[in-house]
């Protein structure tokens, strides 16, 4: 028989479920079966509700602390520039250095933009999907109501012919 889990094993359990989501790899962490995971995260409601209301307080935090430290930290960005575009340093720098300071920069400069440019393209294309359909669908739907109205004229033409 397995051993039963701590309070404090199954606060973690719970906590790691919050985190990751995943009742798989939380399981696997703990070498106990994904339905051990479930049953833990479900039996305790309150904890796991508690346990997601400390994470979103803490990104909260972090995120402040982040936009607190933002000047400080455009200005590190603006001194390792500076220094990457001296052309002393760069004589002495090794190519691959170089090259490695440069994909990161534009990396972070060029493709971040990029990539949230692409998503927005993304949303554009799949909202004009969504109308296409929708306006597929009205057309479907006014094609059947004009096939029936005629279906239902010839109906009648041929029941009220005399013979």
């Amino acid at each position: 028989m397995a051993a039963r889990l701590t309070d404090e094993q199954k606060k973690k359990i719970i906590a790691d479920y919050v985190e990751s989501g995943s009742y798989r790899a939380v399981a696997k962490k703990y070498g106990v079966s994904d339905k051990t995971v479930k049953r833990i995260c479900e039996e305790d409601s309150e904890m796991s509700q508690k346990v997601a209301q400390k994470k979103e307080e803490n990104t909260a935090d972090m995120l402040a602390y982040m936009e607190s430290r933002k000047e400080q930290a455009k200005g590190i960005i603006d001194s390792y520039l500076e220094a990457l575009a001296d052309p002393e340093k760069l004589e002495k720098t090794p190519i691959q250095q170089i090259a490695t300071a440069m994909g990161i920069v534009v990396d972070k400069f060029v493709t971040q933009p990029a990539e949230s440019r692409l998503k927005e393209k993304k949303m554009e294309i799949e909202l004009l999907k969504i109308e296409s359909q929708m306006k597929d669908s009205s057309q479907e739907e006014d094609a059947e109501d004009n096939f029936l109205d005629a279906l239902n004229a010839s109906a009648r033409e041929v029941w009220d012919e005399p013979e």
